[in-house]
């Protein structure tokens, strides 16, 4: 038998070696987040100060007279329209979580519309990270299969809106400041159609991938990051294809199609004579950088954008900030308000935690609600 050997502080193994490599890498890893911390306070403090110059310039009395006076009936069904169109996002991924394990289209809607709630309050939609944890934790699936869902979900947003800018670059007349993107969309658009083909032809799992997988799990976390790319590329391997690509391009037009009836049955209702050519533009202006938000839920960039936009066509900015306000009452009060009571397990105790009996590797197949489920008929209704 080998006597035990205590490793010296001069044994040089490989072990010690990664660790004394990587020890470094420590303070520049945090000297980066720091300055990432303070881009996004510096933005956030300009564009705070660009909205409080554009709300001094505003006057109020016309604005609240324009919301006071607003048809309900018809502010009611662009709130519904809007849900509609939440809805058509949880659809959307839930085609890639369904690809993936989690087959519940309840624990999608659930976890969307937490996750836009969840948005809403917070800075840098950090709704999306929320509902990446909440259905890892109640679907019992790695983290990082979870994310590969939601990161095709979001590039499939973004090909909506990229769809839209490009064939209203080049059908509508539109002001100068979006005109000016036509090429940026185009080659947005043919960089994207080439990353789908991409993601469809590429191998679900690559030699390389599948050997990492096979290892035991890692304890350095080099290693443990490596494995959780490794496994984040094999789902987004996995579950890209060419009909769920074709259903999750039709859910995006359809959502961003429901966006334009709710921006302008909202204007409708609050007598605002902006045209269906000008109700596109606006929701192009406010959403260019829907992936970055320096305000929760956009608040005060979203009016002044839209504002913007609205005199850029001659019309009042005053009334067009009544229209903001009040398509902005619509996004943020419901849906918040869903995705509490769809899931106030995860917005108050922040989800539920994984069991001793959790898969580490495997894939589920059902959710926890529906393994409930399943279980309660079993015993109401005894063993098959």
């Amino acid at each position: 038998m080998l006597p035990d050997h205590k490793p010296s502080p001069n044994d040089s193994s490989p072990r010690d070696g990664e660790r004394r490599s990587s020890a470094p890498r420590g303070p520049r890893r945090g000297g980066r987040a720091h300055v990432g911390r303070v881009v996004r306070l510096l933005v956030t403090i300009a564009v705070v100060a660009l909205i409080v110059l554009f709300a001094r310039r505003i006057e109020w009395g016309v604005t609240w007279a324009a919301i006071r006076t607003a048809n309900v009936p018809i502010l009611i069904a662009a709130t519904l329209i809007n849900l509609g169109s939440a809805g058509t996002k949880a659809v959307r991924w839930w085609i890639f979580l369904r690809a993936a394990g989690a087959r519940s289209l309840g624990l999608a809607l659930r976890a969307t519309f937490a996750g836009l709630g969840l948005n809403n309050v917070l800075v840098a939609n950090g709704g999306e990270a929320a509902r990446v944890i909440f259905v890892a934790r109640t679907a019992h699936m790695p983290s990082a299969t979870v994310l590969a869902t939601v990161a095709l979900e979001r590039l499939f947003e973004l090909v909506g809106y990229v769809v839209l800018l490009s064939l209203s670059a080049i059908l509508l007349e539109l002001p100068p400041s979006l005109a000016r993107t036509r090429p940026f969309a185009l080659a947005a658009l043919v960089g994207i159609g080439a990353l789908l083909v991409y993601l469809v032809r590429r191998p679900a799992v690559t030699a390389e991938i599948a050997a990492e997988l096979a290892e035991p799990p890692p304890s350095g976390l080099f290693h443990r990051a490596r494995t959780y790319g490794s496994r984040f590329m094999a789902t987004l391997g996995g579950v890209s294809t060419g009909p769920r690509f074709s259903a999750a391009l039709a859910l995006s037009v359809c959502g961003w199609l429901l966006q334009v009836a709710t921006y302008q049955l909202t204007a409708r209702a609050a007598h605002f004579p902006i045209s269906l050519v000008a109700t596109i533009s606006a929701i192009l202006a406010v959403n260019i950088g829907f992936a970055l938000r320096a305000t929760p839920g956009n608040v005060g960039l979203f009016q002044f954008m839209y504002a913007a936009t609205a005199a850029a066509f001659g019309l009042d900015k005053e009334r067009a900030v009544a229209v903001a306000l009040l398509i902005q009452t619509q996004q943020i009060l419901p849906i918040t308000a869903l995705g509490v009571a769809l899931a106030p397990q995860f917005v108050f105790r922040r989800g539920q935690g994984r069991r001793a009996t959790d898969p580490a590797d495997e894939l589920p197949y059902t959710s926890r609600d529906d393994e409930s489920r399943a279980a309660l008929a079993e015993k109401r209704d005894g063993p098959a």
